[in-house]
């Protein structure tokens, strides 16, 4: 279906570009979190490592994949972690290869994550309502159960 007009702005958004919009949101909120707690070396781009499932003894191959980008980009990323101290790459005894893990002070930015996305989810609850927010959990929940870690 063609627009009505080639004024972009006269484009009513899809649900994908509003989700994109909220998750742009979400993570410039987390950022500037993680910077007013003094993680000053975290930057967008380190979210790739730092999302859902947090890096926890994984390989650094499967978490390009995860994450859709190279491994070369991927290994750019985790070497700047790697300098700031939150995130190692260590061989467990008995395996051959190098796992990515967080540091203690990787943890302490997740915690500052977390504490912002609690802080958002209030903030998103208050907005429009507990029993409504509680649905829209739900239903992200359902749409995306085939892509969650069991």
């Amino acid at each position: 279906m063609a627009p009505l007009t080639d004024d972009a702005s006269f484009i009513i958004p899809t649900f994908a570009a509003l989700m994109r919009i909220a998750s742009l949101d979400v993570r410039e909120r987390m950022l500037k979190a993680i910077h007013e707690a003094g993680f000053t070396a975290f930057q967008e781009q380190h979210f790739a490592i730092f999302a859902y499932p947090l890096p926890a003894g994984i390989r650094p191959a499967d978490l390009a994949r995860q994450n859709h980008i190279s491994r070369q980009a991927l290994n750019y990323l985790i070497a700047q972690l790697e300098d700031a101290d939150y995130v190692m790459r260590r061989t467990p005894a008995g395996e051959t290869r190098r796992l990515i893990y967080l540091t203690p002070k990787g943890h302490e930015v997740t915690e500052v994550m977390f504490a912002c996305l609690r802080a958002l989810e209030k903030e998103w609850s208050a907005r429009v309502g507990e029993e409504r927010f509680a649905i829209f959990v739900d239903v992200l929940r359902e749409m995306t159960s085939d892509h969650l870690a069991p």
